[in-house]
């Protein structure tokens, strides 16, 4: 990033007067230690913000900021953690300041909520961008001219990277880290840190989906059944008829009562069932294939992989609980 012998001057913006703790330790244990012993530039890192003195976090300590907006001036990287209140407009200086780093050829990163800030300059305009899932719809809600992606763990514009929420500004920061000094330096980081040098898959696999509710006592019980016998080869016509309807009347009532299709609603119970059987069985994926009814071990390894951003394998590799529990029959129904 610099052909120079002097420190790479990287700056975690504190812009609303509250500071991310957790994403400030990240930054911090990336830049804020000397790591030239593997392979790493010397780095320059500080915090910086609008008002210089006392800001607080977001777990309730205090720290001293002394730095204010003109540091952004010599930064080489200027990183955005979450951006607490939404609502707060971001200050026009800081706007500016940031338009400025990008415009002399700085390396922008924001994590979580920080997207905001980085989507209020302008720059992510026409370019894709990522942030919490939670927030992904606000986001593209207020900045239309975002390519908003709320899948993926951070994405690579070039000058601009944005990260989703939490640990995944570990992803974004080794993904720099490999980007300009080379997956070498990445791994041998990634090891002192303690963490996977690249995680497979994106946020959907991490996204707690609530089955939605159902009002209709008569669909209830045909939901029920459904989730019971997901073995089986189970179709519209079938659901319908234990519905006592036919099944254009049934798809427009299910629809309008859970919100989505009966091949769809059938196809997010089936992943489900099979996450509970990667989490918490010992059941090869051929056996969970067909216990949660796909038709083969192939076709649920793609639509796994579709839904979720990771193969069954790199799930239950992820997700294992301590010790496998009973394997339960696929026709008695969840709690």
């Amino acid at each position: 990033m610099t052909g120079t012998d002097r420190p790479l001057v990287v700056s975690l913006l504190v812009g609303d007067g509250v500071l991310g703790a957790f994403g400030m330790g990240v930054a911090a244990e990336v830049f804020g230690y000397d790591h030239t012993r593997l392979g790493l530039p010397r780095f320059d890192f500080a915090l910086v913000t609008d008002r210089p003195g006392i800001v607080r976090t977001d777990t309730g300590l205090s720290l001293y900021v002394e730095h204010d907006l003109s540091r952004l001036d010599v930064s080489d990287i200027v990183l955005v953690t979450a951006w607490e209140d939404l609502d707060d407009p971001v200050p026009d200086t800081v706007l500016d300041a940031l338009r400025a780093v990008h415009a002399r050829g700085g390396q922008l990163v924001s994590h979580c909520t920080g997207s905001f800030v980085l989507a209020a300059t302008g720059l992510l305009d026409g370019r894709r961008a990522t942030t919490h899932w939670r927030f992904a719809g606000e986001m593209a809600a207020r900045f239309p001219a975002v390519d908003v992606d709320p899948r993926v763990l951070y994405v690579d514009e070039g000058r601009l990277i944005t990260g989703a929420g939490t640990a995944s500004g570990i992803d974004a920061l080794l993904h720099l880290v490999r980007r300009e000094w080379g997956a070498a330096a990445a791994n041998c980081l990634a090891r002192e840190m303690v963490v996977p040098p690249h995680r497979d898959g994106g946020q959907a696999q991490y996204i707690d989906t609530p089955v939605a509710r159902c009002e209709d006592d008569l669909l209830g019980l045909v939901l029920d059944w459904a989730r019971a016998h997901l073995a089986e080869d189970i179709s519209v016509e079938t659901l319908a008829r234990r519905a006592l309807m036919s099944p254009r009347s049934f798809a427009r009532r299910f629809k309008a009562t859970t919100g989505t299709t009966p091949h769809a609603w059938l196809l997010d119970q089936r992943l489900t069932a099979a996450e509970s059987l990667l989490e918490e069985s010992d059941a090869p994926v051929e056996e969970i294939a067909r216990l949660v009814g796909f038709g083969t071990a192939a076709g649920f390894r793609e639509q796994f992989a579709r839904r979720r951003g990771v193969s069954p394998r790199a799930y239950r590799q992820t997700f294992r609980r301590s010790g496998p529990a009973t394997l339960a029959p696929a026709e008695e129904p969840a709690a």
